[in-house]
């Protein structure tokens, strides 16, 4: 016979006390002493939605040994601190968890997020955010973003027939259109939640959506099935760039004889509606899954790239480029990853006039070419090939002739074979992805033994690990936050390594 499952608790008038991983905010409580234990059980429980100060009702929905998972079933008292969001998707869509919580105090979260993990994961003895200790360690002031709606330059949009419905929406015995073009819910793979108006890029980028939208159910153009792998409009890409141009990208999935027809009289719709595009772009993709870094893009109208700008440099974008998704915020991003790799006229460290510098995880060379004009040469390493030529491209753009750029798996090509032929590196610069730099990468560095590091980083978790790592042979000097992405718990973090003396 099943045992019957306990009963999950309510828990009445929790005040919540902190701002947790993931956007969510947390709350410590006491539980008695019971069932033959001598001391009260002290316990975390993390909730969404909710900001330090309020005062609510719980209801558990997962229990651990030494923490809980709940969600609110009453605000009793608001804190003084909560900001109204301004989506009117918040609370479903799960991208802005933090739009309930003033900005600058969203800037603090991530600060103290940075700290705490570089502290507790990585060991590492920091100053306090804001300070600098008596070793001369800066742990400098988070920078907040220049823009904290409409600061992204890069959207994705998944169709599904399986329209997410919210428990209101189910209570109220109404029908709703199951086709759906929006943002995936977190839990439901197969389910997407429609989205009226993101207030995350220029507007126009939900005039288009929602054309797409409205013209797909028009004309009887089926979406797709994530669990039976049917239906023709898959997945929809928005770029824009700080040039005014804009790229469309309409991922397909072809299945009938008329798929192609319906799908062009879609883009031509699509082209004759917005001018504004002038890089239309459509894939057939078969996969089970959405990714198109190895199928070939189609171009409908326009060119097949777009530009962007930063100082005096252009950099080409294409539909598999890797940029910076906050334009403003990515050029005060890359000039603290270049005064931190070449110091200024007041710093104490003297660097070779023309350095050599490696730029791993170089993506289309932003940063490669953005501090090429400070270097003898620059190396640039990267994954994808298609960012490969993009980087060759955007250097040839700019005139600039001392960058190398290399394709392949970080590992498999940061050797000490390659070292030995392009040069041993006077300054490494790394930003890679939220996995972090695989071991084998991090030994060839301390190998390499430039005389800086400049560790660039979107998840100081795993950067807290390779630091560790990293400070076997160097010291921290500075630590910079940089907020990209307003509203979430995301924040990038730089680190400024030098050898020890």
């Amino acid at each position: 016979m099943n045992r019957k499952k306990k009963a999950l608790p309510i828990l009445k008038n929790i005040t919540i006390t902190d701002c947790a991983a993931e956007g969510k905010s947390l709350a410590r409580i006491t539980i008695p002493a019971h069932d033959g234990q001598t001391e009260d059980t002290q316990m975390v429980v993390f909730v969404p939605y909710c900001v330090p100060g309020d005062v609510v009702d719980l209801q558990v929905r997962r229990k651990k040994h030494s923490f809980m998972e709940a969600e609110v079933v009453r605000f009793n008292k608001y804190s003084n601190v909560r900001e109204k969001p301004f989506c009117e998707h918040f609370g479903i869509c799960g991208g802005c968890k933090w739009q309930n919580l003033p900005y600058e105090a969203q800037l603090a979260m991530k600060q103290k997020q940075v700290y705490d993990q570089l502290t507790r994961i990585g060991h590492l003895q920091l100053p306090q955010p804001g300070s600098t200790d008596g070793r001369g360690v800066s742990f400098l002031p988070i920078l907040g973003s220049v823009k904290t709606k409409e600061y992204r330059n890069k959207l994705d949009f998944g169709a599904s027939n399986r329209r997410y419905l919210t428990k209101e929406e189910i209570e109220s015995g109404r029908e709703f259109q199951r086709d759906a073009l929006g943002f995936h819910i977190t839990g439901a793979f197969d389910k997407i939640l429609p989205i009226n108006c993101c207030h995350l890029m220029d507007n126009l980028q939900n005039e288009i959506r929602n054309e797409i939208f409205k013209y797909a159910v028009a004309n009887n153009i089926s979406f797709f099935d994530l669990r039976a792998q049917t239906g023709l409009l898959r997945d929809v890409m928005i770029r824009n760039s700080n040039t005014g141009e804009w790229m469309v990208l309409i991922q397909f999935h072809f299945e009938e004889e008329d798929s192609q027809q319906k799908s062009f009289a879609l883009l031509k719709h699509i082209a004759d509606k917005f001018q504004q595009i002038s890089s239309l772009l459509w894939v057939d993709n078969q996969k089970c899954n959405d990714t198109f870094g190895d199928l070939e893009i189609q171009l409908y109208s326009g060119k097949d790239h777009i530009y962007e700008t930063m100082e005096n440099l252009c950099f080409k974008v294409g539909p598999k480029s890797f940029y910076q998704t906050n334009t403003e915020q990515a050029y005060l991003l890359y000039s603290v990853v270049r005064k931190f790799a070449f110091g200024t006229d007041n710093d104490d460290f003297k660097t070779k006039t023309q350095p050599t510098v490696y730029d791993l995880y170089t993506g289309t060379g932003t940063i490669a070419n953005f501090v090429a004009s400070r270097a003898s040469k620059v190396i640039g390493i990267e994954y994808v090939p298609e960012a490969i030529e993009d980087a060759k491209v955007n250097s040839e753009v700019n005139h600039i002739n001392n960058t190398f750029f290399y394709a392949g798996d970080m590992k498999d090509i940061l050797t000490d074979d390659f070292i030995a032929a392009h040069g041993r590196p006077d300054i490494i610069i790394t930003d890679p992805p939220r996995a972090g730099m695989h071991p084998d990468v991090v030994q060839t560095i301390l190998r390499a033994a430039p005389m800086r590091i400049v560790y660039v980083s979107c998840n100081p978790a795993t950067q807290a690990r390779d630091l560790e790592l990293l400070c076997s042979q160097y010291r921290i000097c500075k630590v910079q936050p940089v907020d990209m992405f307003p509203h979430t718990p995301h924040v990038e973090n730089v680190v400024l390594l030098e050898q020890n003396s």
